[in-house]
């Protein structure tokens, strides 16, 4: 596997161990600027182990894990990483749920304010642009002033990623993005992270095969802690030991 000058991010031969189960095992993996990658596999195939090591939550045994042209990531901490512009969104929404779908986009906004100045000050026109353009990414521009507690299941996925987008992210993770969603909003989801793709990558972990199928992206399949398989939704869905394994239970 040769990075190129296209190559966002950089996993090479990653080994993690707890208490001798090897959660990573080998694992190799390259992501292309301007990418969606969708990454599936049975549980405890080490998806969120990647995804930890990746923002810095778990440092690796062996191996490395490289961002951009040269950037470590195994030497930096979460805040670091999240400052390079990789943002993650984990399964279960985490939203401000007292206060407004706006309020929690503001936030959101990169920058040093604290939650007291935030919501006193008023918000500069760059700002206002900026929470704007992440509504309409998001589908939730007509409930801009909604209370966050009172949206549905999706819509609340949809914030949080608009959470993420209003800090920029060069590359967005994201943890089963369509898990208790309709078959709408699952729907809407795939066209949201094709949306947010056209300017930035995006890792997405998801089990639900009609929605990996919806994206039409290359697809890595992971089995104890390694690739199994990758390409295209109909290769991986035929390979006999992604059947073995994963699809045929």
């Amino acid at each position: 596997m040769t990075r190129t000058g296209d190559t966002l991010l950089y996993l090479d031969n990653v080994s993690v161990s707890f208490d001798g189960f090897r959660a990573l095992n080998a694992l190799s993996l390259l992501v292309e600027k301007g990418e969606m990658r969708a990454v599936i596999g049975p549980n405890g195939a080490g998806k969120t182990t990647m995804m930890d090591v990746i923002t810095g939550k778990t440092r690796p045994d062996e191996g490395q894990v490289v961002f951009g042209e040269k950037t470590d990531l195994t030497k930096l901490d979460e805040p670091a990483i999240a400052a390079l512009g990789i943002g993650r969104k984990f399964q279960k929404p985490t939203v401000f749920e007292p206060l407004s779908v706006w309020d929690n986009l503001l936030l959101a906004l990169a920058g040093d304010r604290c939650p007291r100045f935030t919501l006193w000050a008023r918000e500069s026109t760059d700002e206002q642009d900026r929470i704007e353009q992440v509504l309409e990414t998001i589908r939730l521009a007509e409930l801009r002033h909604r209370i966050a507690g009172g949206l549905s299941h999706g819509q609340k996925q949809w914030l949080e990623i608009g959470m993420l987008l209003a800090q920029d992210p060069q590359l967005l993770l994201v943890d089963e993005p369509v898990a208790g969603m309709t078959d709408a909003e699952t729907e809407q989801t795939a066209d949201l992270l094709r949306d947010i793709n056209r300017t930035r990558s995006v890792v997405v972990v998801e089990h639900d095969m009609a929605f990996v199928r919806a994206l039409g992206v290359r697809v890595t399949v992971l089995h104890e802690g390694s690739v199994l398989s990758e390409g295209t939704i109909d290769h991986v869905s035929n390979d006999p030991k992604v059947i073995e394994v994963y699809l045929g239970r």
